[in-house]
């Protein structure tokens, strides 16, 4: 993984470019896709850049499949959301044939009612032989008609509940597909989302902020204890930003070791206090692991809604902020404006679906 300096030294490559690359590789322009393409170029996981690139120039389809469960937890379920659609549009069909038939056998109930009716005005004399005739045609037509009503109605509640249970785990893997399988916080999926919401009305605007943390030096703590130290670093990170911030607040891990906060209801003072606060609470954290200890810092940019014009001017305006810390000696909180000249170093990857 890439030192934050590092990240910050090297342009990442635009969503455009990397849409460009899996293209020209005849790759399939789906979500899972595009994040083993974006984790693989900007080399945050070098294991995957490896495995991608022993794939060849025309990876297939159940490849980059394999490599997405491999790497990528919440992808593991790629297909759920499909089967689910396809199931539900299954039920629905099943549950319309039902009613139709339901409704040709009413139809058919009420013509043997409207014949019969017709049958009796027309005859001067009806004899007790017709009418035990009649009662047996009626007889059978209703208990049937009774019987297609309870079952069609029972057909109606087993598929209900069988819908609802398809809802339910819809739901289960739309919050699964939301959710940095290794810190368990919002993915950079959710971030993108929620960062377009902050813009969708101007009373968010108002009352919203982003904090970007980047941890300080982690190819060092990769280096000098492992990467599962690393990774138990990065756990510990997400749940300080969870437990220090209130429930209204977005949490996600935007990249390898950048995390981000979806401030409202804050004044800058106040986001600016709430970002310093945390730094704090990791500075004095150190991670601890079966080896020892890791001491942890992280770099902190803000930057108030109100100051961009939209999602990505947002966020780069708070990247700026965010290496005005790390040029400024890691370790603390900058605020947008920056004062001196800041160059822009990365691109926002916007998450792009289907």
């Amino acid at each position: 993984m890439q030192s934050s300096t590092a990240q910050h030294e090297t342009t990442a490559p635009s969503a455009f470019a990397i849409l460009e690359i899996m293209q020209r590789m005849g790759v399939a322009a789906l979500p899972r896709n595009y994040e083993i393409f974006y984790e693989a170029h900007t080399g945050a996981n070098p294991a995957l850049t490896e495995a991608l690139a022993k794939l060849g120039n025309r990876p297939t389809q159940a490849e980059l499949d394999r490599l997405s469960h491999q790497f990528f937890a919440q992808s593991s379920q790629a297909g759920i959301v499909d089967t689910a659609h396809q199931t539900i549009m299954k039920k629905i069909e099943a549950i319309t044939a039902l009613l139709q038939h339901e409704r040709t056998s009413l139809e058919k109930y009420g013509i043997i009612l409207d014949q019969t009716s017709a049958g009796l005005a027309g005859k001067q004399h009806v004899t007790a032989d017709l009418l035990r005739r009649i009662v047996g045609i009626m007889s059978t037509a209703t208990d049937t008609t009774i019987a297609q009503g309870k079952q069609l109605a029972s057909t109606i509640a087993d598929t209900s509940a069988e819908l609802a249970e398809v809802k339910a785990k819809l739901t289960e893997y739309k919050q699964l597909a939301d959710t940095d399988a290794l810190t368990q916080i919002y993915n950079r999926r959710a971030f993108d989302r929620f960062m377009a919401e902050v813009y969708a009305d101007k009373k968010n605007v108002m009352f919203s902020a982003l904090v970007l943390a980047d941890i300080d030096r982690f190819k060092d703590i990769n280096d000098r204890h492992g990467h599962p130290v690393g990774d138990l670093v990065l756990q510990q990170i997400a749940r300080i930003l969870k437990a220090n911030v209130s429930s209204t607040m977005r949490v996600a891990r935007t990249g390898g070791e950048e995390f981000a906060i979806i401030v409202d209801g804050l004044s800058e003072d106040g986001t600016v206090a709430l970002a310093d606060e945390i730094r704090q609470i990791i500075e004095k954290s150190p991670c601890q692991h079966p080896g020892g200890e890791a001491k942890v810092t992280v770099s902190m940019g803000v930057c108030m809604a109100t100051e961009a014009n939209g999602p990505d001017d947002l966020y780069a305006k708070t990247d700026q902020a965010l290496y005005a810390s790390k040029a400024g000696g890691r370790n603390r909180v900058t605020k947008y404006p920056v004062s001196g000249p800041v160059l822009q170093r990365k691109n926002w990857m916007i998450y792009r679906t289907e």
